[in-house]
């Protein structure tokens, strides 16, 4: 299946540690995880729930091919706007984010879209193919598994679309979307 996917977060340090899904991650050796952005790998797709362009077949090569690292922002969702901007002003990585999936972390759970970090590195190895990384990552908690059945429908067509516009629209087949 090719190379394993280098997997960051840069930690903004707003909410409780204990809980914090990219902590954990990082505890058990899973993610490197950043406080300070010049730590930052400098190739690769940051994950930023604001930019506007969906994770899409075409950044697949870019970190399965490339070696690019994933990197996951790890901040607050009452603190997402601030946050993005005060991130994307001092990286090159490039901005992607999800399509929609609904979160299984106990705080959210079943809300679309907002996602734990965890959650949201997993999806996106998902999605490039590399299944087994994603759930080795969610295996670090409880409710894990518990994301890959509540979104298994959506997750594999998604993998499966062959391009950005095709896997936007597939989400409408998904989730009622204004």
């Amino acid at each position: 299946m090719g190379k394993e996917i280098p997997v960051h977060a840069i930690w903004l340090a707003q909410d409780d540690p204990k809980k914090n899904t990219a902590v954990r991650l990082s505890r058990r050796g899973d993610i490197n995880l950043h406080k300070q952005f010049n730590r930052l790998p400098r190739h690769g797709i940051i994950l930023e729930p604001l930019c506007g362009k969906v994770l899409g077949p075409e950044d697949h090569s870019l970190l399965t091919q490339k070696g690019g690292a994933l990197v996951g922002l790890d901040c607050s969702w009452a603190h997402i706007e601030e946050s993005v901007d005060q991130v994307m002003k001092r990286t090159k990585l490039k901005g992607r984010m999800l399509p929609l999936l609904l979160a299984a972390n106990p705080v959210n759970w079943g809300k679309p879209g907002k996602m734990t970090t965890a959650e949201a590195l997993a999806a996106s190895l998902y999605l490039v193919g590399r299944k087994d990384h994603a759930r080795k990552l969610l295996a670090a908690f409880r409710w894990g598994e518990q994301f890959f059945i509540l979104n298994k429908e959506p997750l594999d067509a998604y993998a499966k679309a062959k391009s950005s516009e095709e896997l936007v629209k597939l989400q409408f087949e998904f989730f009622d979307i204004d």
